[in-house]
């Protein structure tokens, strides 16, 4: 039991996080129908997910019989579960506001040059356990996806205040079974991990940087030759006039 709850907190947190990658894109030169469309399968998958966590977890903290060990696990995962609920919500109104400011079918203002380029398939599809990405969406998805989604964010806060009480469990009292930021001293690989199919801009090579600061240096020392010789020629002709 307590394996399968770590893994459904698991997959909520794999497409809570998705969508917050989608939600970056909104109003940006990458936004598009396409984009409008995967934010709102995400969003959906991550509210199923959501409920089936609420109803399996409430159910085993209500359970008076689990001993004392369980229950604490229970309780961090809880913890760990409404957690990643607030980020969904956050992020469920800041694509609302988003989407407000930059309809696409009438555009009411220019998208924005962020610098980040590419497609969001990729990030849509890991959220969906999908290979490739299905669209069925109307044109005006990007206004008519609004109404449902102030409903959902509605929904969403509604689920959030009956959680808190049904179940009684206070964040401050859960001990953590890792150290803080133990996460970025892993040594797993990001790179297969990782949701950020959007590209930005690379740093250039380090060799690189260094060759073109060693030019400048030399370019430097030219002019500053150059500045001496004429300084010298100018002072010879003075003195003989």
């Amino acid at each position: 039991m307590d394996d399968e709850c770590k893994t459904m907190l698991d997959a909520l947190n794999k497409v809570t996080a998705c969508y917050r990658h989608l939600v970056i894109a909104l109003g940006s030169t990458s936004d598009s129908q396409n984009l409008r469309e995967e934010l709102k399968k995400t969003r959906k998958k991550a509210q199923e997910l959501a409920v089936a966590n609420r109803t399996k977890l409430t159910a085993l903290l209500k359970d008076k019989s689990i001993s004392k060990d369980d229950r604490a696990e229970y309780e961090r995962l809880w913890v760990l579960f409404t957690s990643s609920m607030d980020l969904l919500e956050v992020d469920m109104k800041r694509s609302l506001e988003i989407g407000q400011d930059f309809p696409l079918k009438v555009p009411t203002r220019h998208l924005i040059q962020t610098g980040m380029t590419g497609s969001t398939t990729t990030v849509a599809a890991r959220a969906m356990s999908v290979q490739n990405m299905k669209y069925e969406a109307d044109a005006n998805i990007d206004t008519v996806d609004l109404k449902e989604l102030e409903t959902e964010i509605a929904q969403v806060d509604q689920m959030m205040e009956e959680m808190e009480m049904k179940v009684q469990v206070a964040p401050w009292a859960v001990e953590a079974k890792q150290e803080a930021g133990a996460e970025l001293k892993s040594t797993v690989s990001v790179g297969n991990s990782s949701v950020g199919v959007i590209s930005i801009c690379e740093e250039e090579p380090k060799e690189t940087v260094e060759g073109e600061s060693g030019l400048m240096r030399v370019f430097a020392g030219i002019i500053f030759t150059a500045v001496l010789l004429i300084a010298g020629i100018l002072g010879y002709l003075v003195i003989n006039l």
